[in-house]
């Protein structure tokens, strides 16, 4: 691996300072779980590496009833795994963060992270999308904020231009009678990566379902939301015929790879088994709220 320079700024503004200085030359990372790896094995080239892990603003982990929650970029996903207020409000997120590696990765990284790696695989991603998280990204320019499912652009490539970094995830406060869920399928007991992963979330009026937001990993060349499945369960309750359909139509969304650890078609199946089992996960939590 060649040589790169290390900055560790502890203001925001010293941040993008340092990015705007070096331009495409340099790249923020936080707990450095994957640009590392990357690095070394070539995929990426930088010269300037930004470690944003000692700026309180990305640090923070915020819930307000009214405004939802501020997830900073840097949080690591052992904090939000042993957060309770993370389990009560937003379990399907909160068990996404804990699928990430091993306990040791889980403690160098981070939602924000994940999402800026830019994997069609992630598992955090799909959770974000079905609880209509947005980015908020800051830069010399300005800041602006862009909703989950249009972050990554394409495999290893995302909306962040030079110059910008992701600050914090902003995530509506959840509905009343509503939850999240996240399921993902592995071909063995251990840490891997999604052959498919679907998070769901599902707000409820009375014994119906007044809407409900799918996100779809693993299945196309960047995170997919799943609109006509979570569209067609709106109005009807939650059984079998209505859960199939929402796995069929979620299905029929994907463009998945054949690749070593699974077919197009065998992810196209996995896509509705999923999809139908998170709905009802997500469901069954929403009940209880």
């Amino acid at each position: 691996m060649h040589a790169i320079n290390y900055e560790a700024p502890s203001t925001l503004e010293q941040a993008v300072s340092i990015l705007k200085a070096h331009g495409e030359k340099a790249r923020p990372f936080c707990g450095g779980t994957d640009i590392i790896i990357q690095l070394r094995a070539g995929v990426r080239r930088t010269e300037h590496l930004v470690d944003v892990k000692k700026i309180k603003e990305l640090r923070s982990l915020s819930f307000d009833p009214k405004k939802g929650l501020r997830l900073g970029a840097a949080v690591q996903c052992i904090e939000i795994h042993e957060s309770e207020m993370m389990h009560r409000y937003y379990p399907g997120l909160t068990e996404a963060a804990h699928l990430i590696g091993s306990l040791q990765i889980q403690n160098r990284a981070s939602v924000g992270g994940n999402l800026c790696n830019g994997s069609p695989a992630a598992d955090t991603t799909p959770s974000l999308i079905a609880l209509g998280a947005k980015a908020r990204i800051v830069g010399a320019k300005g800041e602006r904020e862009v909703p989950v499912e249009s972050f990554v652009v394409s495999p290893g490539r995302t909306v962040l231009e030079p110059g910008e970094l992701l600050v914090e995830l902003l995530i509506p406060p959840p509905a009343p009678h509503s939850s999240d869920a996240y399921l993902r399928f592995i071909p063995r007991n251990e840490m891997d990566i999604a052959v498919v992963g679907v998070g769901a979330a599902v707000t409820f009026d009375g014994e119906k379902i007044k809407s409900a937001r799918i996100g779809l990993a693993a299945v196309a060349a960047t995170p997919l939301v799943a609109t006509k499945a979570a569209e067609s369960l709106a109005g009807k309750k939650l059984d079998d015929a209505s859960l199939a359909e929402a796995g069929r139509l979620a299905s029929e969304c994907t463009s998945p790879i054949d690749d070593m650890r699974g077919t197009a078609e065998y992810r196209r199946h996995i896509t509705g088994v999923l999809t139908r089992r998170v709905l009802a996960i997500a469901a069954e939590r929403a009940k209880k709220n």
